[in-house]
């Protein structure tokens, strides 16, 4: 059985609270779960002692159990000091433009290369 530690969420339309629960990963998101370890209210300000609860010795047992916590709770454990940061994948790059239009691109810049050298040609003569 592969457990997730996961958000639940609850709360109102636009008014998000979020369970922090230990379940199973094949259970629905708001579904079912094997235990409650803390809350994420979202709607309160980032200092706020309210925003995150959380049991850490429950957190630290489901850890070493083997539950794998969802991308959101790692950077929250990481901060906590209960997991290991991770780095943060390269960005790739950004894709380029067909052959054609890169070689009308190098064209345009060194025909304007070749303008601006004309034009300070005549100004440093004078």
């Amino acid at each position: 059985m592969a457990l997730k530690i996961r958000l639940s969420r609850g709360g109102a339309k636009k008014r998000p609270f979020y369970k922090i629960v230990v379940a199973d990963a094949r259970s629905p998101r708001d579904g079912r779960f094997i235990e409650k370890v803390g809350t994420y209210n979202p709607m309160l300000p980032v200092e706020s002692e309210q925003r995150w609860i959380l049991n850490d010795e429950r957190v630290k047992h489901w850890l070493s159990v083997g539950a794998q916590p969802t991308d959101r709770l790692i950077r929250f454990f990481a901060d906590r000091g209960l997991v290991a940061k991770t780095a943060k994948p390269e960005q790739t790059k950004k894709p380029q433009p067909k052959a054609k239009a890169q070689q009308r691109a190098k064209d345009n810049a060194e025909r304007a290369a070749a303008l601006a050298a004309e034009a300070e040609a005549p100004a440093s003569a004078e």
